[in-house]
């Protein structure tokens, strides 16, 4: 892009720019001629996704910004407007809107309510930050038509976001993403008024604990052993984080009226989007739980959880057999819980007719021998809670099944279906009875991980992610995953690939005979999947939130007689396989 297009863009996009810091920000780049920066925040439009928004903050087309929110929201209306006319003729259209603890969340958030009410729509405003799974709770509990949540969930600080959700609390899917997508890019003008008009005219409502307390009922609701909890509680101690976002005030307060104990990371307790003492505030990674695991091995707590900014991801830590934390993968807390979930059921006589357990794609197929040893079916979705919730609603229409869990490797999991997204707050209050549960049995998590090793084999699973920033980044992504899909993969670690499926041509094939297409009966994505000998697993996908793609290596030893010995011969192979997508990675770079 030459100079004169860059500060053409730059000038129009001052000329619509309301907020005075986002302005400020593009005129001072231009007075100090940085026009590498200009091409960065000016060579594409940052795109209204399949999931909404997300980038990093700052003045420009290509950041989050007031501008940009402005748009995205108008858009979003004018889709609602345009899809329940009805409902917009009689001024009866509703949105609730959520924000997190990060940098501008609130600034955005208020703009998003005041543009909706403008339009018409009844809104409601949190008045102050909620996580995720409680904004799509509040969907469902008002009645609203949609709702939007501001955040950036674990991304860096630099980073912020907006997802859209329809009327049913799930985040918008197909037909309608594509409809919401195309109003958004084909605003002109945005609808707003004032904050003190909105309230005034009852188009702006503030909530607070009235959806809160329900919330937080709802959480204890779902479990299963009331009674155990009231009597073995306080025999378990609990090091909780924040990580600076907003579950503190929801994981303390549910944990708390089941009588654990909780200790908050005091470090890490108040919400701030600088997220001052984490690189990224994202439970997954082991640098984020470092002063939760470090607190909890001081004081000798029975486990470590976490939650992201948003709270919608739960990540978690046990002490082993030397006092020493091990962190729980988003695959084994996947594997635990959907166990726990069933055992209890059974035990209960509370299992549905036809239960089933829905993951996503790339998640290890761990869950699918334990839901199976259960009689309970398991069926896959793709990457993304949107999906598991999609698959939720279908089997309300159709009943062809019970929803009973739902979970994905990234930490996502959802044991109740008043939230239609994966939810940290329940999760965690789920995690702590199943705790105190095993600890009646005489055995903690890891242990009771040991034993479902021993019967349905050792799971080793890795997650490679490499990032491809600024205006190149996109095409070389896109020339991996050619490369990929054009040459194919043989082997894979000394494994050879006995099916490979393409989810976004939507077919499955032998590498021996790839004109012998199946049908893959899943909605189109950019996904590519390896099915090696032995069961093991290697997925390759585009971020659909962050300029990176990841590879998510699933590997699978079945040797229950030697668990030590399956685990290295796990290790080892999923070590192999990582070599060979880094050499990959490094081939389509050079």
């Amino acid at each position: 892009m030459d100079t004169n297009e860059i500060l053409a863009r730059a000038k129009k996009y001052i000329a619509e720019e309301k907020d005075d810091f986002f302005r400020k920000e593009v005129e001072t780049l231009i007075e100090q001629n940085k026009l590498t920066e200009l091409e960065d925040r000016f060579y594409q439009n940052l795109e209204f996704g399949t999931g909404g928004l997300r980038g990093v903050i700052g003045g420009g087309t290509n950041r989050m910004n007031t501008c940009i929110i402005n748009k995205a929201t108008q858009g979003l209306a004018n889709y609602f407007i345009k899809t329940f006319p009805d409902k917009a003729n009689k001024g009866t259209l509703s949105a609730v809107i959520a924000y997190d603890s990060r940098q501008f969340s609130d600034v955005f958030a208020e703009a998003t309510a005041l543009i909706f009410a403008a339009n018409g729509f009844k809104t409601y405003l949190f008045t102050g930050l909620r996580p995720t799974p409680e904004l799509s709770y509040a969907i469902r509990t008002l009645g609203c038509d949609t709702g939007v949540v501001v955040t950036a969930s674990h991304n860096p600080p630099q980073y912020n976001g907006y997802k859209a959700y329809w009327n049913d609390g799930a985040q918008v899917i197909e037909p309608h993403d594509e409809g919401i997508i195309e109003e958004v890019n084909s605003v002109t003008s945005v609808k707003t008024m004032s904050r003190e008009e909105a309230l005034k005219n009852g188009m702006l409502i503030m909530i607070d604990s009235e959806i809160d307390e329900k919330y937080w009922s709802m959480c204890k609701a779902q479990l299963f052993r009331p009674d155990l909890i009231r009597e073995k509680a306080k025999e378990v101690k609990v090091v909780y984080t924040p990580l600076h976002g907003t579950g503190a005030m929801h994981v303390e307060k549910v944990l708390g009226d089941l009588g654990l104990e909780v200790i908050t990371v005091p470090e890490q307790r108040d919400p701030d989007g600088r997220f001052p003492t984490v690189e990224k505030p994202n439970p997954e990674e082991a640098p984020a739980l470092k002063m939760a695991v470090e607190l909890a091995e001081k004081i000798k707590a029975d486990v470590v959880m976490a939650t992201d900014p948003d709270a919608d991801r739960f990540g978690s830590a046990v002490p082993g057999a030397d006092g020493k934390f091990v962190l729980i993968t988003g695959n084994q807390m996947g594997a635990l819980l959907t166990d726990y979930i069933l055992l209890s059921r059974k035990e209960l006589g509370k299992m549905p007719a036809n239960p089933a357990v829905i993951r996503s794609i790339v998640t290890a197929p761990f869950g699918d021998r334990i839901a199976a040893s259960y009689g309970v079916a398991l069926e896959e979705c793709l990457t993304g809670f949107k999906w598991i919730a999609a698959v939720m609603a279908d089997y309300e229409k159709t009943g062809r099944h019970n929803y009973v869990f739902g979970f994905e490797e990234s930490y996502g999991y959802n044991v109740e279906t008043d939230v239609r997204d994966k939810d940290g707050v329940s999760a965690a209050a789920m995690c702590a009875e199943m705790t105190l549960y095993w600890r009646s049995k005489g055995k903690s998590l890891l242990q009771r991980l040991e034993e479902l090793y021993t019967q349905f084999g050792y799971f080793e699973d890795r997650a490679i992610s490499k990032g491809f920033p600024g205006a190149s980044g996109s095409a070389v992504m896109k020339n991996i995953m050619t490369k990929l899909r054009t040459e194919g993969l043989k082997t894979l670690g000394g494994k050879k690939v006995m099916m490979i499926r393409d989810i976004g041509e939507a077919v499955s094939f032998s590498p021996e005979d790839p004109n012998a297409k199946t049908a893959v009966l899943l909605p189109k994505s950019n996904v590519l999947q390896f099915f090696l000998e032995g069961g093991s697993i290697v997925s390759a996908r585009p971020s659909g939130t962050e300029p990176k793609i990841k590879f998510y290596v699933n590997c699978v030893i079945d040797n229950s007689k030697n668990l030590e010995s399956a685990q290295k011969e796990a290790q080892t192979l999923c070590s192999a396989i990582e070599a060979e997508i880094n050499a990959v990675l490094q081939s389509v770079q050079a």
